[in-house]
């Protein structure tokens, strides 16, 4: 968790969704992992998404993973925020 001008960002890594994750709580944007080799897949990353409950959550590592069915899986099940990114785009924290 980094905390930075009055907001809080949860990069995941690489790793899988563990329970441990359930206990983070009050951050503006996490980055998951999607991509499912090594990591969280898509279904995982919904998951943790959903226990995490950030503002915003940022999809990476998704070399053959689908950020659109992240974001509409998420979307349909909460009100975060899901941000994809093409390589080298900013996102601007508000």
């Amino acid at each position: 968790m980094i905390t930075l001008n009055g907001k809080t960002i949860y990069h995941a890594g690489d790793t899988d969704f563990i329970p441990e994750m359930k206990e983070l709580s009050d951050m503006d944007v996490a980055l998951l992992p999607i991509g499912g080799t090594f990591t969280m897949d898509i279904q995982e990353a919904v998951e943790a998404a959903i226990a995490i409950k950030p503002k915003v959550v940022i999809p990476m590592h998704n070399f053959k993973s689908d950020p659109k069915e992240f974001k509409d899986k998420v979307e349909a099940r909460s009100d975060i925020t899901v941000v994809p990114l093409k390589i080298g785009e900013v996102y601007h924290l508000k």
